[in-house]
């Protein structure tokens, strides 16, 4: 069965071209949100495995959302954070967050999604 995954960013460029990419390579995207507040929502009413959240988002960022998303203990989505940034920018936040990991994303793969999503 094809992991399910919600893919949050407010390009929706980058939120088509990750769509394409990765239902190419078996990932069965659910939904897709183009703010944090919209992500929330989006991953109660769609409950997927995996959440994919842009950190520079325009109402709060994705740290927020992976704090939202996982608060009282909850694992599933598992949250793994993205960025056309460095990860060394976020080094200090991502040790923090109770994401699983992080994708630059010139680097998004199936295969790096689910090895940090576990």
């Amino acid at each position: 069965m094809a992991p399910t995954l919600l893919i949050v960013d407010d390009h929706a460029g980058f939120r088509t071209f990750a769509r394409a990419l990765l239902e190419a390579e078996g990932v069965d995207v659910v939904g897709e949100a183009a703010d944090g507040a919209s992500a929330v929502v989006a991953a109660e009413r769609l409950n997927p495995q995996i959440a994919l959240v842009d950190i520079m988002l325009p109402d709060f960022d994705g740290f927020e959302v992976c704090a939202r998303l996982t608060e009282g203990g909850r694992e599933r989505p598992a949250v793994v954070l993205t960025s056309s940034r460095d990860a060394s920018v976020y080094a200090d936040r991502l040790g923090r967050s109770a994401a699983r990991g992080f994708i630059p994303k010139d680097r998004l793969s199936r295969t790096m999604l689910l090895a940090l999503a576990g």
